[in-house]
């Protein structure tokens, strides 16, 4: 599907502008209104969608039991990357990053506490790993730690990039790695100097996308108060999940505390692949078989999902941004994850003069073209932004975009 960017000016005589009650609603022309921005000639520079910008975040689990999985979602990359290069008409200026869930091992075996962090992972961006001669991957190779939508070798450098191999912990805290990484004092750092500085961008929404066969672990406390033991059949998360960090408190975290620079909340689509059910439900549910905890429908996660579904239920009611960890194909999850991702219905456009006299042209996958206005209400709201002198558009109504639209086209009314 080709992105559609109609920049042409459509110039068009306004000729009962002076009583203009029944156009814009009010008494007196626009032209003459004190401060007016609206176009006198049809000699102005063409409105551009200015390409939208998304940071991805994948946070791998690298346990001893998800080498599997890890190689599963490395082989259908190229569907999850051509689905958010097509993003429903408009460009996508897109960043791709992966951390692992490993932060922290609080270990009871025999009686006796171990604990063990993990210092160069613990929410740190990680570099793409050379290629091994088996076709595998050299991990603790490779320094680049943030790839770009323009790199011609995006898909396969982002396909090892997910194999993170299997020694990290077995405690998995994919939350707590997710705080680490976006919040805490490594998300100024630098990406020079081994920080994650620079990887979230001003303005850009974020995708977060976990894959794990466990539930959530995660303490924001160190040392951490719950402990894991070797023994399979006990749910030692969940059995101590009064002693974890709430998922209402890192959703709180997650949704209102990573800002853009005028102090607006992020728009984060949150998503993951965990240990639910296959079902439609994708309920968590959990069960001893044959020794071990898994979920009652998932036979090879180790753990039922419940923090894992409760997060995602809170940004999500609908559970579209859940599936499960068992599915023999991960291909249309990834799929639906990118249409989640690539359609906001927050554009910005540059040589915007006035908000009101911008026309959108959303071509749907059938054909049919909406035509959406402030007039017409398909236009929400429009904010010009400080600094660029660009204009954010909230589209609303019957103009809200679709993953599957075809395009987006863009015309300046003017007056003559």
């Amino acid at each position: 599907m080709n992105v559609l960017h109609r920049r042409h000016v459509w110039a068009v005589v306004i000729a009962f502008l002076a009583s203009c009650e029944g156009c814009f609603g009010c008494k007196t022309s626009p032209l003459d209104q004190t401060g007016t921005t609206i176009p006198r000639t049809c000699k102005t520079e063409a409105p551009l969608i200015e390409p939208q910008k998304l940071d991805i975040l994948f946070v791998i689990d690298n346990s001893n039991s998800m080498r599997e999985e890890q190689e599963a979602v490395a082989r259908e990359l190229t569907a999850f990357v051509d689905e958010i290069k097509q993003a429903g008409g408009v460009r996508q200026d897109f960043n791709v990053g992966v951390i692992t869930t490993a932060v922290y091992q609080h270990s009871l075996q025999n009686g006796l506490r171990f604990n063990r962090e993990y210092p160069t992972q613990s929410g740190r961006l990680q570099p793409v790993p050379e290629r091994s001669p088996d076709g595998g991957v050299l991990l603790g190779t490779g320094t680049e730690r943030v790839l770009t939508g323009e790199d011609p070798e995006l898909v396969e450098k982002f396909a090892r990039l997910v194999q993170q191999g299997v020694a990290g912990s077995g405690q998995e805290t994919p939350f707590e790695a997710v705080r680490l990484a976006l919040l805490s004092d490594l998300s100024k750092k630098p990406l020079a100097e081994g920080g994650n500085g620079g990887f979230l961008r001003d303005g850009a929404r974020l995708l977060v996308v976990i894959l794990t066969d466990e539930d959530d672990c995660s303490e924001t406390v160190r040392p951490s108060r719950v402990t894991v033991s070797d023994n399979p059949a006990v749910a030692d998360c969940t059995e101590q999940q009064t002693s974890l960090t709430s998922v209402s408190e890192y959703h709180r975290l997650f949704s209102q505390e990573l800002k853009n620079a005028d102090d607006s909340p992020k728009e984060l689509i949150w998503t993951a692949i965990a240990p639910v059910a296959r079902g439609g439900t994708k309920s968590a549910m959990a069960i001893v078989d044959n020794g071990q905890v898994r979920n009652i429908d998932c036979p090879t996660s180790n753990q039922a999902g419940f923090r894992m579904r409760q997060m995602a239920e809170m940004f999500d009611p609908s559970l579209v941004n859940l599936d499960s960890i068992c599915r023999d194909s991960f291909r249309q999850t990834l799929i639906t994850i990118a249409e989640l991702a690539s359609v906001s219905q927050i554009v910005e456009v540059k040589n915007a003069p006035d908000a009101r006299m911008l026309q959108f042209s959303i071509t749907r996958k059938d054909g049919a073209v909406v035509q959406c206005t402030q007039l017409n209400q398909g236009i929400e709201s429009a904010t010009v932004l400080e600094g660029s002198g660009n204009t954010r558009v909230k589209f609303g109504g019957v103009c809200k975009r679709r993953a599957d639209d075809q395009g987006i086209g863009i015309k300046l009314l003017c007056a003559t």
